[in-house]
């Protein structure tokens, strides 16, 4: 958390502690959004049920779409 002076209306500055947003998911390969996952912090998403934190195929919440199809398609191949 990030300290903040602020004024208050008795015109005293006062210092209060801001919390940073948290940033956009991002794929593990090419480092683009994911899509389907809340930008929530670790402890609010944890509080979420499961079908709403990741979506509900292989690699999701840590592949996008396009490097998970290119993974399945390694897989089928050496396979």
């Amino acid at each position: 958390m990030k300290k903040v002076k602020r004024r208050t209306p008795k015109g005293r500055i006062s210092i209060q502690r801001k919390r940073e947003k948290p940033s956009v998911a991002r794929c593990a390969t090419c480092k683009m959004p994911l899509h389907g996952i809340p930008k929530l912090t670790q402890n609010e998403r944890g509080k979420l049920a499961k079908s709403q934190r990741v979506p509900s195929r292989p690699y999701g919440g840590n592949l996008c779409a396009d490097c998970s199809r290119e993974v399945f398609r390694e897989r089928t191949r050496i396979i």
